[in-house]
C-alpha cells in the first residue's frame, strides 16, 4: 500500500456510497476501523503495522469524503483495538453503534464479516460493507471499485442459481486441489456489490457467488498456491477428511501458523470449528486482480475459492472464531458433474 491520497480515491469514495450503498440524505453513517493495540507494536513486523496504520487514515478520508459530499447525512468515524483475528468480535460497544447506523463500512484490517456485531447490524436493518485489508488503490480508475456492479450483480445471480440446484462439487486445480463436498440443501448467495435495501451486505470489492458446504461432507485436498495469500512463499495443502482439515502440508511461516491454529489432533472445541470446509466461492469481477490480497483475490473473475471456519454466519451450522479464504486460479469446477468452469473459463449460458 502508500498513504492514501484524498484527490485520487474522492471520486471512488462518493460513487461507492452512492452506487454500492445508496446512502441518502438523512441517513446515518458509520465507518469503524480497527487500530494497532500494545501487544501489536511488539508483535507485528514494521511492514504490517504500516498497513494497518495507513487502512485507519483510508477510513478517516472515506468519512471525510462523506461528509462533505453528503451533507444532509451524518457521518461518523469509530477507531477500536483490533481483533488480532478474522472472525473475532470487537468490543460490544462496537456492535451496538453498528446497529444504530443505517450504513455501517467496516475499512479494517481483520474482517468482521463473520462475526455477531456484523450479523447484529444486519438484523437490525443496517446496510454493512466489510472491507477487511482493503487498499485505497481499489477506489482508483480501473480498480475494483470501478467495475460495472449491474453486470457483476446479473452473472452472481446466474451462478448463485446454479449452486442452488447443486448437490455434488468437485473443485480441481493445476496446484493440486482435488476437492469433492456436498451442497444438498444449501441455496446459493450472490454478493453483488450493491446493499441499497435495508438489511443488505457483503464485501467491498463485491463480486461472488457462494455457497456452505454441507458439514461433514467434504473430502480431498485443497492446495493454497504460493503468492495468492498473504506472506505465502510456497504451496499449503489442506487435507479433508468428512468436512474437517486432518493435515496441513507446507506453507512455511504461514503454514505454521495455521498448524497452530488448528491444533489438528486435539480435541479442543475451538480448534475443531477452526477445521470446518466452510465456504464455496467464485469470483466475478473483472476488474479484481491481485492475488495476495485475499478480499480483492477472492472476487477475481474466474477463480474459485474455499474457506475453512465460520459457517454461522453465513447459514451453516459451524460458529468459530475464524474464517479464512484461499482462492484457486485457473481451476474446475464440476457441479453434479456438469464443469461450469474449466481452467478458469465460465462454461455457463
Amino acid at each position: 500500500m502508500s498513504w492514501p491520497k484524498k484527490e485520487a480515491i474522492a471520486r471512488g469514495v462518493a460513487d461507492m456510497l452512492r452506487v454500492n450503498m445508496g446512502l441518502k440524505p438523512g441517513e446515518r453513517l458509520l465507518v469503524v476501523t480497527d487500530l494497532p493495540r500494545a501487544e501489536d507494536w511488539q508483535a507485528m513486523s514494521p511492514a504490517e503495522l504500516e498497513d494497518m496504520l495507513e487502512r485507519s487514515l483510508l477510513a478517516r478520508l472515506v468519512a471525510d469524503i462523506a461528509t462533505e459530499n453528503f451533507p444532509g447525512c451524518s457521518v461518523q468515524l469509530l477507531p477500536f483495538p483490533a481483533t488480532g483475528q478474522h472472525g473475532t468480535e470487537p468490543d460490544r460497544s462496537v456492535g451496538a453503534r453498528m446497529r444504530e447506523a443505517d450504513v455501517a463500512i467496516a475499512l479494517t484490517t481483520y474482517s468482521l464479516t463473520h462475526t455477531d456485531a456484523r450479523a447484529g447490524a444486519v438484523e437490525a436493518g443496517a446496510r454493512v460493507a466489510s472491507m477487511p485489508s482493503f487498499e485505497a488503490r481499489m477506489f482508483e480508475a480501473g480498480g475494483p471499485m470501478a467495475a460495472d456492479y449491474e453486470q457483476i450483480a446479473a452473472d452472481c445471480r446466474a451462478f448463485a442459481d446454479l449452486l442452488t440446484g447443486a448437490t455434488e462439487v468437485v473443485v480441481r486445480s493445476s496446484h493440486g486441489t482435488d476437492l469433492r463436498f456436498s451442497l444438498r440443501g444449501r441455496p446459493g448467495n450472490a454478493d453483488t456489490g450493491l446493499y441499497r435495501v435495508k438489511g443488505a451486505w457483503g464485501n467491498l470489492p463485491g463480486g461472488e457467488a457462494f455457497a456452505v458446504p454441507v458439514e461433514g461432507t467434504g473430502e480431498g485436498s485443497l492446495v493454497a498456491p504460493a503468492g495468492w495469500y498473504p506472506r505465502l512463499s510456497e504451496d499449503m495443502s489442506f487435507r479433508f477428511e468428512k468436512g474437517e482439515v486432518v493435515k496441513v502440508l507446507g506453507g512455511g511461516a504461514v503454514g505454521d501458523e495455521f498448524r497452530r491454529l488448528l491444533d489438528l489432533g486435539s480435541d479442543d472445541p475451538t480448534c475443531k470449528a477452526r477445521r470446518n470446509l466452510a465456504e464455496l466461492g467464485i469470483g466475478a469481477n473483472p476488474n479484481a486482480r491481485r492475488p495476495d490480497n485475499v478480499l480483492e483475490a477472492e472476487k477475481i473473475k474466474g477463480t474459485v475459492h474455499l474457506a475453512i471456519g465460520d459457517n454461522l454466519h453465513m447459514g451453516g451450522r459451524v460458529e468459530s472464531d475464524l474464517h479464512d479464504d484461499f482462492v484457486q486460479p485457473q481451476a474446475d469446477l464440476f457441479l453434479d458433474g456438469k464443469p461450469v468452469i474449466v481452467s478458469g473459463e465460465w462454461r455457463i449460458q
